[in-house]
């Protein structure tokens, strides 16, 4: 059996069982929004999301650690929301009985999944085994109906080693071009990887594993020809800087804007080429779990990822990549060009 075959296929059927929750909420109008301290939208999809897959990883693997997003202290101070989403987790199961109870089956009541959401509560680190998850990455394109992800991943002594993003909007067609459009039929992917085993794809169902396929990154020979991805939010990533750098690469095609680690794996697969993510202030810090799953898929695809330095991202710090400023992510054999471009816009301010 290769290496981390038990943690691929748990984290892959944890992802598509909370694909199905989180599909559930996106069709609704009814996604229960919270604010967090930062003011960032946590809804109904976060916590179901979270409690699922964290019961699943619990049943498997009792000692690790997980870094997960969400808490459910806002949920004990509002027992008609958390009844809500227990409703919505009891509901969310795979249509295989046997696959269902790889996964530890159902939670059992409200003060159980309440326990699950805050066994995502570790500090991170680079000792041991670690899951980093982020139950609903791209929130804000989650409530406006555009691109999101379930995301999850393995860090082993702060080294990524199995990396899974569920993607219930973007096309199952790997050749499909690269478009932030949502709708029409064959959507769902799961993206995954394992350190050194490479990258594949799959369309999402809602019982068992669909076949795989291996993708790959697409060789880049002319770089004013690239596509590049960014973030929809300009609080997230400085739109201003990466359109300079677009354009002192040559590139004159309109950039991607889309939510979430969906665009990492829209560059894995070759609909698109580049993804960049510059800091919009210098004391930002990304968090790792919207980056640790992402990351290994790319580099496992083919690609290279680093910092706005050139610099690997390093997961091994705590619960952000407080090491790395900005995130160049890109096909090896352009990624040295991509990143000198970055380096002489960011140094020119």
């Amino acid at each position: 059996m290769s290496p981390y075959t038990h943690e691929l296929r748990t984290a892959l059927l944890a992802v598509q069982r909370a694909t199905l929750l989180t599909q559930t909420v996106f069709h609704t109008n009814a996604k229960g929004t919270l604010s967090k301290d930062d003011a960032s939208p946590v809804t109904i999809g976060d916590f179901g999301a979270q409690a699922l897959i964290i019961a699943a990883l619990r049943h498997n693997f009792p000692d690790d650690e997980i870094v997960g997003e969400e808490e459910a202290k806002s949920l004990r101070e509002n027992t008609s929301l958390a009844e809500q989403i227990f409703a919505l987790v009891k509901e969310s199961k795979l249509q295989d009985p046997d696959v269902e109870a790889e996964l530890g089956g159902p939670v059992k009541d409200v003060e159980a999944m309440l326990a699950v959401i805050d066994a995502g509560k570790s500090a991170g680190g680079d000792k041991g085994r670690v899951w980093a998850l982020d139950p609903v990455d791209g929130t804000k394109g989650f409530l406006r109906g555009g691109q999101y992800a379930v995301c999850l991943a393995l860090m082993v002594d702060g080294d990524v080693k199995v990396g899974v993003l569920g993607c219930p909007n973007l096309p199952v067609d790997d050749a499909a071009p690269i478009s932030a459009d949502v709708g029409g039929e064959g959507k769902g992917v799961l993206f995954s990887a394992v350190q050194g085993q490479g990258a594949t794809s799959r369309p999402l169902t809602d019982g068992g594993l669909a076949a795989e396929k291996e993708i790959k990154m697409k060789e880049v020979g002319d770089i004013t020809q690239a596509t590049f991805c960014e973030s929809v939010e300009a609080g997230h990533s400085s739109h201003g800087d990466q359109a300079e750098i677009a354009k002192r690469l040559g590139i004159s095609k309109e950039s991607v804007r889309m939510d979430s680690q969906a665009k990492y794996g829209s560059i894995a697969r070759g609909a698109g080429d580049l993804y960049l993510r510059l800091p919009v202030r210098q004391d930002y810090e990304e968090k790792i779990w919207d980056h640790a799953a992402g990351d290994l898929i790319v580099r496992e695809a083919g690609g290279e990822v680093t910092d706005a330095e050139g610099k690997r991202l390093d997961f091994g710090v705590g619960r952000t990549l407080k090491r790395n400023k900005g995130v160049v992510a890109a096909p090896q054999g352009v990624h040295e060009t991509v990143l000198k471009a970055v380096k002489e816009v960011l140094g020119s301010k």
